[in-house]
């Protein structure tokens, strides 16, 4: 995008006002480096970005950045196999703690946040735990080496406070004792690395030692006291240690980091986008902007669009349609009614977009992707430049009319203006008739009546104006697509006062044809003035007939619920009934079976199962129609000769030998074969297989199907058990001894409530864990009497 357009545009007070939200020097290279792009894919890559940072900010409250310095300067000298001082070390030791920290902010991001570009730029991101912990055990944030950093280090610096401890010791007694006298102070300073007391001048000579210093007046000296030289010179050397020790160990840790200086580079340039778009989501939300839809076709398409730079409490927004039905956008209408405002909003709007910036507008506003955006814009209202000249204008415009094309958008402000009305008038034409062949789009603003003819005359042209308000002599600065700017010029003079005799000789005076024009204009207005005060109307009906309809809506849904809710608590209540019928039914079945184990003969299988599935049918079940979820999955279960299925009637496990019809299969349950509708079965998942673990049980001697193993694995409580009540029955019923029960371990939970079930039953004998190579304590086997 060249760059005179960026300036007339004023692109870069946009970049201003984004510079106090970003918090790293790369950030700010980021921004300093920002220029709209022309390539459609990587304009749709950083408004991805800045969605993404947007919904951040308003989940989140954004990413976790912390203010970070280039290290450019320090990573060429690692480079180069220079060592670094602390202050760098503590820099890149930041850098590394706050990619871990925008990593980890991404890992540990809930699922619901869908995002469309930052995970993988976050996952270009290195950490380096090794070197991270090394630099956060070793270097303060100030650049100052901690003691943690060695044991030497440690060692050194516990003698050194140890000695100073000593000499401030044997210095006090000469600052408190009866030598005080001869001090200006009593205090204990230090001169040279070495520790000193204030002498007056005249007793220089009273302590022996050495004088470091004096002050200014001569009246004080700084005198190391012969009793402390020795001392002295000890905590010296020792600092000396000190001092290579944090050498050497700076020296350690550049070595360390030499060998990740592209990684180090690469987290810089990262961390550098992340504060730039974290920037541009804050700057969104302080203007109000919102995403764009890209469009490939050229057709910009900008709702209730307003002027970034201006303060939004006052301007006022515009709808802006170009590139679709019309190319070419003739705007006329009185000086300072908000033309050049409206043109520089157009395409300050699309530098933006093409910048990767939300917009200033309405959801759902659609905006271009041009090659290049060609601007001749004179703004007289601009304190910042003079009124261009006729030839100013003229150079600006041929300085581009070479180079213009079908991807590009031209913006001209008071078009053919500064010469002779009809020349201009006729330049002007003949200007956007060359423009409309290139197949540019273009906005254009005249004061000229010929080119209000033209906008009607010319194929993909159409008219606009501002709309101006002739009761209170102001521009209401609207926008109004269609309709050309008319001369107010006789109504503003007639509200002012001018004589109506001087106004009717003025119209006398004018041209025909644009008397006529006038008029007609005046009519349009009047037209769309009636229009839009009647759709105003109908906008509100039915925005009243909206709110009535989600209020009676809303009132359904309650009842709904209510219902619901009635026949839910009705339901448990019933059950309940029922299950107490049902656990003296299951006394009675147990003495039945018990006759028949006994030798009774009066008593049949087919009979005890159709006892238990008549019970089984008092039971309610919960009305699951509106969760649709469940029905969905119901409607998979397609079930087929050969599955397993629950006889749902009966309470009962079988196979599918045969089938009858379209909805009637035959059932095999234990020795029994019986005809079940579908409505009444319930297809059976086929126990997960573990690949390193199976439960192995031995299939008693009888004919039947029910299955000597039950798996509740994955199973709700409550409905574990409740199969395993069935399971149970069913396998009493075909005599086995023995079965398997499969609860796994996890919390622990379905196989307490299994272990409790048995000991409660009266027909089981005994129960054991599985044998360690059968699912040990994950499973139970179980013995009946």
């Amino acid at each position: 995008m060249n760059s005179r357009v960026l300036r007339l545009l004023e692109f870069n007070k946009i970049k201003q006002q984004i510079q106090p939200y970003l918090v790293t020097e790369m950030g700010q290279a980021t921004l300093t480096g920002l220029t709209p792009s022309a390539d459609a894919d990587t304009v749709q890559l950083w408004l991805d970005q800045t969605k993404d940072g947007a919904d951040l900010l308003r989940l989140k409250g954004g990413l976790p950045l912390a203010q970070l310095v280039s290290m450019d300067a320090p990573l060429h000298r690692l480079e180069i196999g220079a060592n670094l001082n602390g202050a760098e070390l503590a820099a890149i030791g930041r850098s590394l703690r706050v990619a871990n920290q925008i990593t980890n902010f991404f890992r540990d991001l809930d699922e619901t946040v869908a995002l469309r570009a930052l995970p993988a730029l976050a996952a270009n991101l290195v950490s380096l735990p090794e070197q991270s912990q090394l630099l956060r055990r070793s270097i303060e944030s100030d650049g100052s080496v901690l003691d943690t950093a060695s044991s030497q280090l440690q060692s050194l610096r516990k003698t050194i406070h140890s000695q100073e401890t000593e000499i401030r010791s044997r210095m006090d007694g000469y600052t408190r004792g009866s030598q005080a006298k001869y001090l200006s102070e009593p205090i204990v300073t230090i001169r040279n690395d070495r520790y000193v007391i204030p002498v007056r001048a005249e007793y220089r000579h009273q302590f022996g030692g050495i004088i470091h210093d004096q002050s200014a007046s001569g009246q004080t000296v700084y005198v190391e006291p012969q009793s402390i030289l020795e001392m002295n010179n000890k905590l010296r050397q020792v600092q000396l240690a000190e001092k290579q020790e944090i050498e050497r160990i700076l020296a350690e840790l550049s070595t360390a980091l030499a060998p990740y200086t592209n990684e180090l580079r690469s987290n810089e340039y990262l961390l550098g986008q992340f504060d730039f778009i974290n920037g541009k989501a804050k700057y969104a939300a302080k203007i109000r902007a919102t995403e764009p839809l890209v469009a490939t076709n050229n057709v910009v398409r900008l709702l209730q669009a307003r002027h970034p730079l201006l303060d939004p409490r006052q301007v006022i927004s515009n709808d802006i349609t170009i590139g679709a039905e019309y190319k070419t956008i003739v705007v006329t209408g009185p000086n300072t009614g908000g033309k050049t405002i409206t043109l520089k909003t157009l395409g300050l709007i699309q530098l933006m977009a093409q910048a990767g910036l939300f917009i200033p507008a309405r959801e759902e506003s659609q905006v271009a992707i041009f090659r290049e955006i060609y601007a001749d814009i004179g703004d007289e209202q601009s304190i910042e430049q003079n009124l261009s000249t006729f030839s100013s204008h003229m150079d600006n415009i041929i300085h581009f009319l070479d180079t213009v094309g079908d991807h590009d958008l031209v913006l001209l402000d008071e078009l053919g203006a500064g010469t002779d009305p009809q020349e201009g008038a006729s330049l002007a034409i003949a200007i956007l008739d060359y423009l409309g062949g290139t197949g540019a789009e273009v906005m254009a603003s005249t004061h000229y009546p010929e080119l209000k003819v033209y906008g009607y005359e010319r194929p993909e042209t159409i008219n606009a104006s501002m709309e101006f308000d002739v009761k209170t002599l102001k521009p209401t600065y609207r926008l109004l697509i269609g309709m050309p700017g008319r001369s107010n010029a006789f109504d503003i003079s007639r509200r002012l006062g001018m004589p109506e005799a001087i106004v009717a000789a003025a119209k006398e005076l004018m041209n025909g044809a644009s008397q006529d024009l006038n008029d007609m204009i005046s009519d349009l207005e009047a037209q769309r003035k009636e229009t839009e005060s009647r759709g105003q109307a109908l906008a509100q009906q039915l925005q009243d007939a909206t709110e009535l309809h989600d209020e009676l809506e809303s009132a359904w849904q309650d009842f709904q619920k209510q219902k619901e809710q009635l026949q839910a608590t009705a339901q448990e209540k019933a059950n309940e009934l029922v299950a107490q019928a049902q656990e003296e039914a299951s006394e009675i079945i147990d003495e039945l079976r018990q006759m028949r184990l006994n030798g009774a003969q009066g008593v049949k299988e087919d009979q005890l199962i159709a006892a238990k599935g008549k019970l089984n049918q008092l039971h309610q079940e919960r009305d699951l129609k509106q969760n649709k979820v469940l029905q969905r999955v119901k409607r998979q279960q397609a079930i087929n000769v050969g599955d397993d299925v629950r006889v749902l009637s009966y309470g009962q496990v079988g196979v599918v030998t045969q089938k009858l019809s379209a909805h009637q299969f035959e059932v095999q349950m234990g020795i029994i074969k019986m005809k079940i509708a579908e409505r009444e079965l319930e297809k059976i998942k086929a126990p997960e297989q573990q690949a390193q673990r199976q439960i192995v049980t031995v299939r008693g001697g009888s004919d039947h199907h029910v299955s000597t193993q039950l798996d509740l694995r994955g199973q709700r409580y409550e409905e574990a058990l409740a199969n395993l009540d069935r399971y149970i029955d069913a396998a009493l019923l075909a005599g086995y001894e023995s079965v398997t029960i499969v609860h796994g371990k996890g919390t622990g939970a379905i196989r307490q409530g299994v272990q409790d079930y048995l000991k409660q039953n009266r027909r089981v004998k005994r129960f054991e864990y599985a044998p360690a190579s059968a699912g040990g304590n994950g499973a139970t086997i179980v013995f009946f009497k």
